[in-house]
């Protein structure tokens, strides 16, 4: 074939040169090794790099998804889509929420915690509460209780402490500090002094951090500070309290 497409070119003399080519040179074939060489990379486990990619999504939101099953991310996205419909999120509950088993049901909690839905995290912990296996836990309090005070829901924080102590429960530490820092950002120093009479009576040691939140967010309040200070050096003697100059805040 190769031989008749030449035999027609145009110049003759160049046809012929190549017809004459060919004709003479016989054709050898290519010798290929029979196993080619493939350059293996050992692994370095002493090299924090992975040489390959493992098909997981990168970014903080795969930190945050990587232990909840489809089926709980199916409903955290439906929860949020029909947040703004108390018919549909209602039905909604009723069809997907309920039939989740228990882990399911905690994860989608944490998740809608982390993602600061406060609103549908407290419809979800009160499903919680409904549920045969469920028992009164100090730490679903204390994680819902500290997104409700760091979004500055305080009214819903409080209902969720009332409901916490009429069940026996002492949050602990850090819970007490969140709800006083809420408070005094909130504008309340009264209900952060409440909050402090209901620490003075729990059952564990006080720890220094909400007294030390306590005395900075009451420095416009000399005489609630003063208090708060008085029990402090009371129950950590070592402990020093720094006090800022009384011209700054007018007191005299």
């Amino acid at each position: 074939m190769a031989i008749r497409a030449f035999s027609r070119l145009k110049t003759p003399v160049f046809a012929s040169i190549l017809v004459r080519f060919l004709t003479r040179t016989p054709i050898t074939e290519l010798s290929l090794p029979l196993k080619p060489k493939v350059l293996v990379l050992e692994p370095n486990y002493c090299n924090p790099f992975r040489l390959y990619h493992d098909g997981r999504p990168r970014g903080p939101l795969w930190r945050g998804k990587k232990l909840i099953g489809k089926e709980a991310l199916f409903v955290i996205l439906g929860l949020k889509r029909f947040k703004d419909d108390e018919e549909k999120l209602e039905k909604f509950i009723k069809s997907h929420v309920m039939r989740l088993l228990k882990m399911d049901m905690i994860a989608v909690l944490c998740e809608l915690e982390r993602q600061e839905e406060v609103a549908l995290a407290v419809k979800i912990f009160g499903v919680i509460q409904k549920q045969d296996w469920y028992k009164p836990d100090v730490y679903l309090y204390k994680d819902l209780i500290i997104a409700l005070a760091r979004c500055k829901k305080m009214d819903d924080a409080m209902q969720l402490w009332e409901t916490m102590r009429k069940e026996g429960l002492f949050p602990d530490s850090q819970t007490y500090a969140e709800v006083i820092r809420g408070f005094l950002k909130y504008g309340s120093p009264a209900d952060a002094m409440n909050i402090y009479e209901d620490m003075k009576n729990s059952p564990d040691p006080p720890e220094e951090l909400p007294f030390r939140i306590l005395l900075k967010g009451l420095l416009p309040h000399p005489l609630l500070r003063n208090r708060v200070k008085q029990d402090f050096e009371e129950i950590f003697p070592e402990r020093h309290v720094y006090d800022p100059p009384e011209e700054i805040f007018g007191i005299r």
